[in-house]
């Protein structure tokens, strides 16, 4: 009787055992991650980052780029209509006016672009009756980029030794915009223009 009383209080401590011991094997199980585990996550999320940030800033980069070039090619367009009504550019203050009127979603000034303003165009032309026009726009991409072209049609005088036709020059203009003007662009050599917008910018200001 004692030998069986013995065993089953034997196999009932065993139970209680096994089930307590169960018990905290779960409760380790749930507890969470360790120390080690959450520091491989962050590295793997830090790497990630490393790997994506330069990756959406280069496009964000691009298209704030973009956008500065295609306000030139809409302000070119209405330049263009211009110089087809008169047979030569207007002088400044009247090619703002007129191009204010035909293209509305840019704002012309003769003066340095603004940061906030990011649809802003600065222009200058040759004295009237003159047959070049050169428009700059800024992008705050890459520490900033004033973006310029110029059109001239050969004849008369010319602004910043730009050659004949339609001609592009970038140089870096950093956080403010005060070189961004299209006035800038009489200090340029004839060797900075070239017939596409330069890939690398790595000019100062002309």
């Amino acid at each position: 009787m004692e030998t069986n009383m013995s065993a089953r209080l034997l196999r009932i401590a065993r139970e209680a055992l096994a089930k307590q011991a169960g018990a905290a094997e779960q409760e380790g199980a749930e507890a969470g991650f360790t120390l080690i585990e959450l520091m491989v996550v962050l590295l793997i999320m830090a790497i990630l980052l490393a790997i994506a940030i330069p990756t959406f800033l280069g496009v964000k980069g691009g298209a704030q780029d973009r956008a500065a070039q295609s306000n030139l090619s809409n302000a070119l367009i209405s330049a263009k209509s211009t110089y087809a009504t008169n047979s030569s550019y207007l002088q400044p203050a009247s090619l703002v006016t007129v191009m204010s009127t035909q293209e509305p979603s840019l704002s012309f000034t003769t003066g340095a672009v603004t940061v906030a303003a990011s649809n802003q165009v600065s222009l200058t032309s040759t004295a009237s009756g003159g047959g070049q026009v050169i428009l700059v726009a800024y992008s705050p991409a890459n520490s900033g980029t004033c973006w310029a072209l110029s059109d001239w049609d050969g004849t008369g005088t010319v602004i910043g030794a730009a050659p004949a036709g339609t001609n592009y020059l970038a140089w870096k203009a950093g956080t403010g915009t005060a070189t961004c003007q299209a006035s800038n662009v009489s200090n340029a050599t004839a060797a900075q223009w070239s017939t596409n917008y330069p890939t690398n910018v790595t000019l100062t200001a002309p």
